[in-house]
C-alpha cells in the first residue's frame, strides 16, 4: 500500500486509476487511506460493508472510498389490490428519521384492515426533451410540422438504439426560436435514463439533419429530469401512480383516534390550501418520505424524489366513512440497472417480489410503482390521522424527532 500512497502523494498515479492496478477492493482500501490522510479523518467505518463492489466500481460509483450505512425499517403487511401489485407486501424503508417507519406502519394497518388499497397505473412513459435553435419562428413551424409528419422515421431511429424501447410519441414545446422535443418511451422494466437519452440523442440527429434546426443540448430541461417542474405533473414522467382505500367510521376512530370530518378538514386545509397558498407543486403531507425511504432502499435514484414529491391527496367524505387517494404523477422507478444489481439493494427488490425484468416485460416496475405508492397512501393517512387527533408532537418526542 506504501507504493500507492506514495505515487498518489507525488501525483505520479491518479485516485481514479487504482482499479487499473489493484482489485476493487484493493483499490478502494488504498483510496480510503489516502484521502483519510490527506483530510486528517478516521474513514474507517466507511470501510465496513457488504455489498461486492466488482460491479459497482464500474456502474455505480467513481473514485469509491466505502460505503454510506443508512438504516432500513419494515412497515407492514400492507395488502393491495392492484393491477400489477397483488397480495400483500412488507416495505423496506431506509431512513435515519426516527417515526416515520412506525407511521408508516399504522397506515399500513390501517388499509390492511378496511380490505387492502385499490392501485393503478394510469400511464406510463419516459421522457426525454431535446432543445434545438432555429433562425425565425418560420422555421419554427416549419420544424415542427416536419416533426409532426415524420413520426415513423423519427421511431425507426429511436428504437434501433435498443431492444427494449418503444417511442411513444414527441411533444413539441416552442418559445420564438427555441424548439424543445419532449420525447416520450416505454421502458420496460428499466427506470430508463440512459435509454432515452442514447434514443433521444439518434431523433435529434435526424431533426438537425432534415429541418437545418440547430441542436444546442440534448436535455432542454422541458423532460423535466430531477427538478420541481408543472409539466412533469400535468403530464406525468415515468409511471402515474393512483391509490386508494375506503375507511369506515369505525377504522378512522380506532386507528387514527379522530374522525371522517376531522381528518377530511385536515386535508382540505393542509394539503390542499396551504399548498395551494405556497405555491407548491406538490398537495399532500409527506410523500417525499416515503419514496425517499423506499428508493434509497431497493437502488433507485433518489434524486427522483422531486417528481415523486408531486403527489396530490385527497379525501372525499362518503356514507360510513372516508375514501382517502393518493395521486402520483411522476414515479420514476426501475427493477433493472443502476442500483438495482447491488446485493443489499437487489434484496429489498426481492423482498418486494419485483426484482429483475418482469413477464411480460415492464410487469415488475409497474407493480414496484403500485407498492411505492400504496407506501405513500399509508404514510399520508398516518400524518394525516396524527395531525387530526393531535398526536404528532407527541409521535417527535417520543420516537425521537425533536
Amino acid at each position: 500500500m506504501e507504493d500507492y500512497l506514495g505515487r498518489l502523494k507525488k501525483g505520479t498515479l491518479k485516485l481514479y486509476a487504482l482499479e487499473q492496478e489493484l482489485t476493487p477492493d484493493e483499490a478502494v482500501s488504498v483510496r480510503r487511506t489516502y484521502v483519510g490522510e490527506e483530510t486528517g479523518t478516521d474513514l474507517s467505518a466507511l470501510g465496513k460493508y457488504s455489498i461486492g463492489i466488482d460491479r459497482v466500481v464500474q456502474r455505480n460509483c467513481e473514485n469509491m472510498i466505502g460505503a454510506v450505512q443508512v438504516p432500513v425499517g419494515v412497515a407492514g403487511p400492507i395488502a393491495l389490490n392492484g393491477g400489477y401489485a397483488t397480495g400483500s407486501f412488507y416495505l423496506p424503508l431506509a431512513t435515519t428519521e426516527g417515526a416515520l417507519v412506525a407511521s408508516v406502519n399504522r397506515g399500513c394497518s390501517a388499509i390492511t384492515r378496511a380490505g387492502g388499497a385499490d392501485v393503478r397505473i394510469l400511464r406510463d412513459g419516459m421522457t426525454r426533451a431535446p432543445v434545438f435553435s432555429t433562425r425565425d419562428v418560420d422555421h419554427t413551424l416549419r420544424t415542427v410540422r416536419w416533426v409532426e409528419t415524420h413520426m415513423d422515421d423519427l421511431r425507426a431511429a429511436a428504437e434501433a438504439t435498443t431492444r427494449h424501447g418503444r417511442l411513444l410519441g414527441i411533444l413539441p414545446v416552442v418559445a420564438g426560436t427555441n424548439v424543445f422535443l419532449r420525447i416520450e418511451y416505454d421502458t420496460k422494466d428499466a427506470m430508463g435514463m440512459n435509454m432515452v437519452t442514447i434514443a433521444s440523442e439518434r431523433v435529434a440527429e435526424l431533426v438537425e439533419r432534415e429541418t437545418g434546426a440547430r441542436l444546442v443540448a440534448l436535455s432542454g430541461n422541458v423532460c423535466t429530469d430531477k427538478k420541481p417542474a408543472a409539466i412533469n405533473t400535468v403530464l406525468g414522467r415515468g409511471k402515474t401512480v393512483l391509490a386508494g382505500v375506503f375507511l369506515t367510521d369505525e377504522h378512522v376512530q380506532t386507528i387514527f383516534k379522530t374522525d371522517a370530518a376531522t381528518l377530511s378538514d385536515v386535508n382540505n386545509r393542509k394539503n390542499l390550501v396551504g399548498s395551494a397558498r405556497a405555491g407548491a407543486l406538490g398537495y399532500n403531507a409527506h410523500a417525499a418520505n416515503i419514496i425517499a425511504a423506499m428508493y434509497i432502499a431497493c437502488g433507485q435514484d433518489p434524486a427522483h424524489v422531486v417528481e415523486g414529491s408531486s403527489c396530490i391527496t385527497t379525501v372525499d367524505r362518503q356514507e360510513g366513512g372516508v375514501y382517502v387517494a393518493v395521486t402520483l404523477p411522476a414515479v420514476q422507478v426501475g427493477t433493472v440497472g443502476g442500483g438495482t444489481g447491488i446485493d443489499t439493494q437487489a434484496a429489498c427488490l426481492r423482498m418486494l417480489g419485483v426484482a429483475g425484468g418482469g413477464d411480460p416485460p415492464g410487469a415488475n416496475s409497474k407493480k414496484f410503482a403500485e407498492i411505492i405508492g400504496a407506501g405513500v397512501l399509508a404514510g399520508e393517512l398516518s400524518l394525516l390521522g396524527a395531525l387530526g387527533a393531535g398526536h404528532l408532537a407527541r409521535a417527535h418526542a417520543t420516537l425521537g424527532r425533536g
